[in-house]
């Protein structure tokens, strides 16, 4: 797969509105999206949760060589980008081609022109929504199967990489799914502007 194969954020894909929710390990993401998923939205699934659970399914270890991982969470982030249904108004996307291409550079460190043109072929929301690290509500399983330290490192890693790209950083709240459903999508609701609220 050739990097930089998708339109750049300047140039709108459709008119669906990608959000980006992000954070470390366990941290609730994937609860926050199947309640999402609930309620008749668009949920895009993380791709290297998948490749490790396929993986422990054939009795390989967790996961591949890092540059390969990243390859092929990429890839995978770049075909959920580009084949979401048409007409669609809001996808919510676990992880995202951003933080595939950030796992790569840091494999294969990318010059500067290159990496600026990954970044670009993939437009989401300005706004990114972050979960914190939670200790209370931390626990593995057969995907997640580092310490809490972990998450900690990674939280603090994905937030460093969306502001490098201008994105801003909303972190959400340590309350209930309910409570964190409620907040992020008025969240959003704020966000759209009155032209576009009047338009739907």
């Amino acid at each position: 797969m050739r990097l930089g194969s998708h339109p750049a954020p300047n140039q709108p894909h459709g008119s669906t509105r990608r959000v980006v929710l992000t954070g470390g390990p366990g941290a609730g993401k994937t609860t926050l999206l199947t309640a999402l998923g609930r309620l008749g939205h668009f949920v895009v699934s993380d791709s290297a949760r998948e490749i490790i659970a396929e993986r422990l399914a054939r009795g390989e270890t967790p996961r591949p060589d890092p540059t390969t991982f990243a390859r092929e969470i990429l890839r995978r982030d770049a075909e959920k980008y580009a084949t979401l249904p048409a007409h669609l108004a809001l996808a919510f996307f676990d992880r995202s081609a951003l933080e595939a291409i950030a796992m790569l550079h840091e494999c294969e460190p990318m010059p500067n022109d290159a990496l600026n043109r990954a970044i670009r072929a993939y437009r989401f929301e300005p706004t990114v929504f972050v979960l914190p690290p939670w200790e209370a509500i931390y626990c593995n399983d057969s995907e997640r199967d580092h310490a809490f330290d972990h998450a900690q490192r990674v939280y603090l890693d994905v937030v460093r990489w969306y502001r490098r790209w201008g994105y801003d950083v909303h972190e959400l709240p340590r309350v209930s799914v309910a409570e964190r459903v409620s907040h992020l999508l008025s969240a959003l609701e704020s966000q759209i502007p009155p032209t576009s609220k009047t338009e739907e």
